[in-house]
């Protein structure tokens, strides 16, 4: 039997592709030949005046292997957030409906049921995977087969929690990247050191150029790495804080526009 592959799998690894591509053209045209200019300069111009103070420059910043991987994951893993938020704001925007129409006072007994749950259906097939409508659906259900308004109300609970869990273990992936980001900057850093070790014989006859670019290399990735770590884990915290409140949302959604409104009799 033919699965049908994920829409997120297919858009994860698309955007990957194409950021990519538009990275590594944009370090091939424009980064790497104004880097290399800048160094090539300044090289003159220590050769000329001893006292030469080279201006940092973020194109030599950012000019070696290691910041282009590290802007490659950054813009991958901000893709993936974009993706995760778009959904969410696409749920959460069903919170502003009234699914079930309850009006202040409304009595909802069990024979009521079948008229709830065709509301539920009612809606676009889409819309009836999001979390309100199963959540929903399955109160209602519960209310129909147990006549007890605290099973209901533990199995819209059940239903919430376990889509945070889900939610919780999709951000695996981007905690990932996270990680990986300032591990590819030390790679950096230590390439970096090992050619500058490399070159150390030159350093003693005074050709220090060669040392100073590569400890170059390794300050400048591992500065890079850590700045984009930091801001990808506060955009990656700012996305768990709202699928949090949104899955509180939820449960205060069911509890005031159903479970509130459920009788016995």
């Amino acid at each position: 039997m033919n699965k049908k592959i994920p829409t997120e799998l297919i858009y994860q690894l698309f955007s990957l592709l194409i950021i990519i591509i538009v990275v590594h053209a944009a370090y091939v045209v424009v980064i790497r030949p104004n880097a290399d200019a800048i160094l090539e300069y300044q090289a003159e111009q220590i050769a000329q005046n001893k006292d030469f103070v080279p201006e940092k420059s973020v194109y030599v910043l950012v000019r070696d292997f290691e910041q282009e991987a590290c802007f490659i994951l950054m813009f991958w893993a901000l893709a993936i957030i974009a993706f995760k938020l778009a959904r969410i704001l696409k749920e959460r925007s069903l919170l502003d409906s009234d699914v079930i129409q309850a009006t202040e006072g409304l009595k909802i007994l069990p024979q009521d049921v079948k008229d709830l749950t065709r509301k539920v259906q009612s809606m676009p097939q889409e819309q009836q995977n999001f979390l309100l409508p199963r959540a929903l659906q399955t109160s209602i259900e519960r209310f129909n087969s147990s006549r007890n308004i605290q099973d209901v109300s533990q199995a819209m609970q059940t239903v919430c929690e376990s889509e945070y869990e889900r939610l919780e273990s999709e951000l695996s992936i981007i905690r990932y990247i996270a990680w990986a980001i300032p591990s590819v900057g030390f790679l950096g850093t230590v390439r970096g050191i090992g050619d500058a070790l490399g070159q150390a014989h030159k350093a003693v006859e005074g050709d220090i150029i060669g040392v100073t670019e590569s400890l170059g290399v390794a300050f400048n990735s591992t500065f890079i790495a850590l700045c984009i770590s930091i801001v990808l884990m506060f955009i990656v915290h700012q996305l768990q804080l709202m699928q949090e409140r949104f899955v509180f949302d939820t449960q205060e959604y069911c509890n005031r526009k159903l479970i509130r409104h459920l009788q016995i009799e």
